[in-house]
């Protein structure tokens, strides 16, 4: 039987004596690179948090970056920036300043207003997103335009809350155009309206509060986003798809870091292609998840993960939360299996070796379905669903203070993330919840870091990735949106099976940091997709500049 259970109950199921907390750094592969370069750089892993779960929290940071070893003047700068941006948990540190702004704005160099007291702690502060660009693809010329506020804090020193709220207008270059088009959706976004002929109009909107029931046991509740794994990509989650309602516990105990996740998503996002609304309420479908990690001495992590999906309603109609997936210390698929039911489990690991100090190595590997038997055959049984990734990072390369150096390959069966309908796929909101290519692909990943001077970062990155396409008749296992029970085949299925296309990217930003978290950014993007189908064929040439204000840089690589 199912059951509508309201999260709210969930949460007052906890009641504890409440400890000093904090909320995470908000979700940013910039900010967070700076964080994980200094644990391989020290080549220990941090004791603060376990890498693999992001987002961090920011007491967490500000505990690590304490213990930074300075090696350069932009590795200070980097220090200063993070005990400054996490200012209230920094210790023996004096962050005031001496500009203020008319006597209560920036008197801490990270925050427009804040207040710091015993029992209330409060930052505020604008976000500003503009940007303007040349699309050699298209006739548009892009742009976006976001304006919003971000506020956190804690109340008694025991309750930490987050909100973000942000109004957006953008014309987006061509390719990324036509994703809206094909799917209906604004990539990392959920609900949207037309904006002029060419544009989209929308709502961001995340919040949380945060406490701990125990020392060791955090609970979170609110709407908004993590990623999970040490790459440039996720097998297992990340942050491609819009911000979901989510209730997160996580147990940090000796060198163990356990986490369970119970979200609700939405499953479709009908009548939404051109901006209005839907006959009725989207449906609602939900995710339960387990990862445990774990410190095996001082330069391995290993973490096991388990996920299922489901949410299709009843015979009578009823679409609430499944009781039994709520337990967060057993085995989901004995669970399904038990029950008879045809819910989409998905397993797997992750791990991280800091080979030595400088260099790591990272993979993921998920498993959706498997059957040894079936793969020893060879006979490419569309069954056998996974994902594998490898990776590595090389800090301070070859020598070069500040330039780091980032090689990852992702591979992923097809059919992979699909299921039987839109209430047991792996997406929200008709946006993959792991890979933004979906399924049935081939990809390298190769990036390049470097600060040559405090306030400048230059990053290059080259994306070559070959694929399947499905076009609206077909199902090779590309589109994770799609039935799977309306697949092409049993056997004889191999990666890039299905239209095939090769997607060359290449990024080029350089970015400069005017004043604490305000940037500007210069980005050249090459895109170029093949296909053997001449529908598929792209080709464009972006150029923009940009300026943010406490806000991630927005990128769209698929």
């Amino acid at each position: 039987m199912k059951y509508k259970v309201p999260l709210f109950t969930l949460l007052t199921a906890f009641a504890a004596p409440l400890f000093s907390q904090s909320v995470n750094a908000p979700l940013n592969q910039d900010y967070y690179h700076l964080i994980d370069r200094y644990e391989v750089k020290k080549g220990k892993l941090a004791p603060q948090f376990h890498s693999s779960f992001k987002g961090y929290q920011r007491s967490e940071i500000a505990e690590f970056a304490d213990s930074i070893s300075i090696t350069s003047k932009s590795d200070q700068f980097n220090q200063t920036y993070l005990k400054n941006d996490n200012w209230e948990w920094a210790k023996d540190y004096d962050t005031k300043s001496d500009k203020a702004f008319l006597k209560h704005f920036y008197q801490r160099p990270s925050d427009l207003y804040a207040v710091n007291t015993n029992d209330f702690d409060l930052h505020v502060n604008p976000v500003l997103g503009l940007s303007i660009g040349n699309d050699t693809e298209g006739n548009e010329t892009p742009f976006v335009n976001t304006r919003g506020v971000q506020i956190r804090g804690m109340i008694d020193n025991k309750v930490g809350f987050y909100s973000y709220i942000g109004e957006n207008q953008a014309v987006y270059p061509q390719y990324t155009r036509e994703y809206i088009s094909e799917n209906g959706v604004v990539p990392h976004e959920g609900f949207w309206k037309k904006f002029k002929d060419n544009g989209v109009d929308y709502f961001t909107a995340r919040g949380y509060i945060s406490f701990n029931a125990t020392k060791h046991i955090n609970i979170q509740f609110g709407h908004d986003q993590f990623t999970i794994g040490n790459g440039y990509r996720s097998l297992i989650l990340s942050n491609f798809a819009p911000a979901y309602t989510f209730l997160k516990l996580k147990t940090k105990v000796w060198k163990f870091n356990y986490t369970n996740l119970f979200t609700q998503m939405t499953a479709d996002a009908f009548g939404n292609a051109g901006g209005t609304f839907g006959s009725s309420e989207f449906p609602n479908k939900y995710l339960a998840f387990h990862h445990l990690s774990l410190n095996i001495g001082k330069k391995l992590n290993i973490g096991i993960f388990e996920s299922i999906v489901f949410g299709e309603p009843d015979s009578v109609g009823n679409n609430g939360y499944q009781l039994k997936y709520l337990n967060p210390v057993i085995f989901y698929r004995a669970i399904e299996q038990q029950n008879g039911s045809t819910d989409n489990a998905l397993l797997g690991m992750d791990f991280k070796w800091l080979v030595r100090p400088g260099i790591s190595l990272y993979g993921q590997l998920v498993l959706d379905e498997f059957l040894l038997e079936n793969l020893k055959e060879g006979k490419g049984w569309w069954g056998n669903k996974y994902g594998v990734q490898l990776g590595t990072k090389y800090i301070d390369a070859f020598g070069v203070d500040n330039l780091d150096l980032q090689l990852e390959g992702n591979i992923v069966r097809p059919y992979t993330y699909s299921h039987q309908g839109i209430y047991t796929n792996y997406a929200n909101y008709r946006q993959p919840l792991a890979h933004p290519l979906g399924a049935n692909f081939k990809e390298v990943v190769a990036i390049a870091r470097y600060q040559p001077i405090p306030k400048l970062q230059l990053t290059g990155k080259i994306i070559r990735a070959t694929s399947g396409k499905d076009d609206a008749n077909t199902n090779w296992g590309g589109n994770i949106l799609k039935d799977n029970r309306t697949r092409e085949q049993d056997f004889n299925n191999e990666i890039g099976q299905g239209i095939a296309t090769t997607l060359t990217f290449l990024d080029f930003t350089a970015s400069y940091q005017f004043k604490h978290n305000l940037f500007i950014d210069l980005k050249q993007i090459f895109r170029e997709q093949k296909s053997d189908d001449i529908q598929f064929d792209q080709s464009t040439s972006f150029s923009s500049l940009s300026l943010r204000w406490n806000i991630a840089q927005r990128l769209y690589e698929f």
